[in-house]
């Protein structure tokens, strides 16, 4: 198992809306994560979504293993709203590490 990212290093926290699908009036979201812990960088990058486009992020977040927050699920931080472009599942398995997920967003 490897090490996951301590709350030290979580001075943030964000609101997350998983993203369901999409219904008659629009994006559908499950009900929301209140307060999680997570690490908040603004910085400006292009990526790729998950259709292979590429697409401009503004922020990038940090949270613990096991954030549920897929693509296209709305985060709350800050009394900003942003959308999840993507997100990574980083585990480094038994390399000294520390495994986080990774979201980028617009």
């Amino acid at each position: 198992m490897g090490l996951t990212l301590p709350l030290s290093l979580l001075p943030h926290v964000a609101d997350i809306e998983p993203f369901k699908g999409h219904g008659a009036y629009g994006p559908v979201y499950e009900p929301p994560i209140v307060g999680e812990p997570c690490l908040i960088d603004d910085e400006r990058r292009m990526v790729r979504d998950d259709e292979g486009t590429e697409v401009v992020s503004d922020t990038t977040i940090f949270f613990r293993p096991g954030t549920r927050c897929p693509a296209g699920s709305r985060i709350t931080a800050y009394g900003r709203q942003m959308i999840a472009i993507t997100s990574f599942d980083r585990n480094g398995g038994r390399l000294p590490t520390p495994d986080h997920v990774e979201v980028v967003c617009r």
